[in-house]
This record gives structure tokens, sequence and C-alpha cells, in this order.
């Protein structure tokens, strides 16, 4: 399940690192998108997020945190999952982009996504935090070259954790 959390209609950076990393996992994955604004999922959506095998959250951060839209999410679906059984062993990871250089910038909502991750009873995988994310979808070149060599390298690791669903360590990156 591939989640964009922007509040933003239309193209959003989250959109585009979604964009980016579908390649990377789709084989042998059956994929399915979401759109968390300010219209809300369905409670058949959760029933699919909760029966998932991976939650891919893309976001961009706010105020050090997690779209107020988003939590809201998060909080419906954490209540859903406390009446209904689900996948117990899902996993989360986190495409977290801010508009600050530096990805470290990340690191509290990367704790946020994980804490929740605890509380709802699901496996945390990773988060890649990328600094610079409103340059992202003006430059014109593949992931790994020039300005893109780093969110390159991380994104092969997410998309390796997430093909071998396994746990990585946290990556909070910027442009090259």
């Amino acid at each position: 399940a591939l989640i964009n959390g922007s509040p933003k209609g239309g193209a959003t950076n989250s959109g585009f690192l979604l964009e980016k990393l579908k390649p990377l996992i789709t084989e042998g994955n059956e994929l399915k998108s979401y759109r968390v604004n300010a219209k809300q999922l369905k409670p058949e959506q959760y029933r699919e997020l909760n029966q998932a095998d991976v939650i891919v959250l893309a976001f961009p951060l706010y105020f050090d945190a997690i779209p107020s839209h988003l939590l809201r999410m998060m909080v419906e679906l954490q209540q859903f999952r406390q009446t209904e059984q689900g996948n117990p062993n899902l996993i989360v990871y986190a495409l977290i982009n801010n508009g600050f250089f530096e990805g470290k910038q990340c690191t509290i909502a990367a704790d946020i996504v994980s804490n929740w991750c605890v509380r709802c009873g699901f496996r945390f995988g990773m988060v890649l935090g990328h600094g610079a994310g409103e340059m992202l979808q003006e430059l014109k070149m593949p992931l790994g070259k020039g300005p893109l060599k780093n969110l390159g390298k991380a994104m092969t690791q997410l998309s390796t954790a997430i093909l071998t669903r396994s746990s990585a360590e946290s990556l909070f990156i910027q442009p090259n």
C-alpha cells in the first residue's frame, strides 16, 4: 500500500518519490495507491491497509512532524486495528521530504512513525528522509545521477528492505 500523505492536490514531492519507488518494488508485488488529504479514507480502505503486507507512507514534513490530516488517518487506522484483526507481520516504511536542505530535519517525524508502529502492532521498517524536497521535481535527471545520486542510492536501500520485508537503519540524506 503506497500512501501519498501530501495535503496538496496535483503533482507533489511525495507523489514524485512514490513514482520513483514504484519501478523498484513492482516485481512480484501488487501495488495499491491511496491519497490522503482533506478527504479521509473509507472503512473498506482501512480494512485493505490493515491486511496489507507493507505500507509505505510518503509525506512532507510539517513543523518537524506529520501533516495533521495524515496523522488523523494514522490514528483512525490504529483504532480500526484495535477492533479488527489484521496482518500481524505488516511492516511500515516512510518517505519524508522537507524543504530544508538537511534530511536530518526528518528525524522527529521518523520517531513519530516508529512509535505509531509500536502502538499499532506494526513492524517498523525504516524511514528515508530527504532534504531540499522543493527541488526534486525540477531536476530532469534519473535517480543516482548528479544531485539525485544520494537519493538513488537511498531508494535502492529502501526498495531492498521492502522487497525482503526487512528492517534497516533509517537514512537522512540531502542532494549532492
